[in-house]
């Protein structure tokens, strides 16, 4: 039977940007356009997931993103121990995705066996295809493959009562997006197969992608698993504004993607 969870987001870096960088074709309208970083927590009476482990300080400075709150200090916030989080759930091996691995000692981390097979493949070679991914974090992942502390995925799987990972790739060769049950109905945590509603809403294309026909199939996808309303973008700061905090002192930080938004989603 379906369990039922609450669903955080939690903000912990930004990037302030122009719409023009976030469009394959660029965007005529050329707005402010910044893209929020997120992790997020699934947890019932019987279990904690994280889902992205985010990055550290050295990516911030390297590619010049500003860290808000470190994501240690997040999972602090919402009551959350990192011994304690048995599953994590990498929706793909991107240094905003996948770094802070360290903090999770005693997890089991969830991949798709086409993300681990792509982030250590002869594409890596290039530096167009390598430039997403940060090799210590790649490295660490392979580590815990050899103590048997990786699970890989392929395609659809469960992975737990009420909370499914469906392969969706195009932005990264093995991205997963993450089915949640709520209160609310289904929830799905789309990671980057739309960083903004706009994405997925105008069939526009984030320009890092590994395949763009696969972005474009991917949005049907998405709303084949959820409606719209219920699909949570990767780096949208409009969830931010959607959704309630998690409490007076998590306003614009961590908010609660299990209750219904303020306006459609």
């Amino acid at each position: 039977m379906s369990e039922i969870y609450e669903l955080l987001a939690i903000r912990y870096a930004h990037n302030a940007r122009r719409s023009p960088e976030n469009f394959i074709g660029g965007d005529p309208h050329d707005t402010d356009m910044p893209l929020d970083y997120f992790v997020w927590v699934i947890r019932n009476a019987h279990r904690t997931i994280v889902v992205d482990t985010g990055f550290g300080e050295q990516q911030a400075r390297e590619r010049g993103r500003d860290i808000l709150h470190p994501v240690s200090e997040g999972l602090q916030a919402a009551g959350v121990d990192p011994d304690a989080v048995k599953d994590v759930i990498i929706t793909h091996m991107h240094y905003d995705h996948a770094g802070n691995n360290d903090l999770f000692q005693n997890a089991c981390f969830h991949l798709q066996d086409s993300e681990m097979a792509f982030a250590t493949g002869r594409c890596m070679c290039h530096a167009h295809a390598n430039h997403p991914y940060n090799v210590e974090d790649v490295v660490g992942l392979v580590r815990r493959v050899y103590a048997g502390s990786v699970q890989f995925h392929d395609t659809v799987s469960e992975l737990a009562p009420g909370i499914t990972l469906h392969h969706v790739g195009g932005h990264a060769r093995g991205l997963q997006c993450v089915r949640v049950m709520t209160a609310r109905g289904p929830v799905l945590l789309a990671s980057d197969a739309t960083h903004h509603y706009r994405h997925m809403d105008e069939g526009k294309v984030f320009p890092t992608c590994d395949s763009v026909s696969d972005a474009l199939l991917g949005y049907d996808t998405l709303r084949s698993l959820a409606k719209p309303g219920h699909i949570i973008p990767g780096h949208d700061p409009k969830v931010m504004s959607l959704y309630p905090p998690l409490s007076k002192q998590a306003e614009d930080w961590i908010v609660r993607l299990d209750i219904e938004p303020a306006e459609g989603g």
